[in-house]
């Protein structure tokens, strides 16, 4: 649908449950009875703390707390949490929520990204969010895709515009986080953007692109000059 002609338009569908699995990760809603110790492991305690600096919840120190306080969260707040799996061995590499989740204007945030150590700065990690945005724009038609993020958190600041974001701003003052104040920069993708987003990302995550030994021949960033 253009952007531009919305005699029809009509609310879009929550995020599903079935995402199509990609060739190196697949994505799963949380649940607890099956996740809980593998998420766990990857994302809470004290020697993941580190990865909760930036989201305005966690660290979750024991998994009984991380079970009731993240569950707690996600009914209050409505996200919906998947869970990301390696394809070939079934280990579980970190996880991300979709939030603000606004139907009836087709517009949705991802947010509470928590890739594990080992997920960082990888084809899967890339892949992973490539999954995302494909359900929102493919599958369930939303007209925007979000990503905020504290200004003090250059690593997903550059993560945003690596992937295809466009920066829209700063909401000065925005929040109280963690004991400091927090400015918060606004990226988005829209559904007139995405084809093009969407074609980099394919065409950089292609076999090709890459060495035998794993090593990138072109920068996604170069995909979309």
């Amino acid at each position: 649908m253009s952007t531009t002609d919305l005699s029809t338009w009509a609310p879009c569908p929550r995020p599903s449950a079935e995402i199509p699995i990609g060739s190196t990760v697949r994505l799963e809603p949380l649940n607890w009875e099956a996740h809980e110790q593998g998420l766990f492991a990857i994302v809470g305690g004290k020697k993941n703390a580190r990865l909760w600096d930036y989201v305005s919840v966690g660290p979750y120190l024991d998994p009984a707390t991380f079970q009731k306080s993240f569950a707690e969260t996600c009914v209050e707040k409505g996200w919906e949490t998947k869970v990301i799996h390696e394809v070939v061995s079934g280990k579980v590499l970190g996880m991300f929520s979709f939030l603000r989740i606004r139907q009836k204007h087709g517009s949705i945030e991802i947010g509470c990204v928590v890739f594990g150590y080992a997920l960082q700065r990888t084809l899967k990690a890339t892949e992973a969010l490539l999954l995302m945005a494909r359900h929102v724009f493919d599958d369930l038609g939303y007209r925007r895709y979000e990503w905020k993020c504290d200004t003090q958190n250059l690593a997903s600041s550059r993560a945003a515009m690596r992937f295809g974001f466009t920066y829209e701003g700063t909401f000065r003052n925005d929040m109280v986080s963690k004991g400091h104040s927090r400015d918060t920069a606004w990226y988005s993708i829209t559904d007139a953007e995405w084809p093009a987003v969407c074609a980099a990302l394919d065409a950089w995550l292609a076999p090709q692109n890459f060495d035998p030994d794993g090593t990138q021949i072109k920068r996604l960033e170069d995909m979309r000059e």
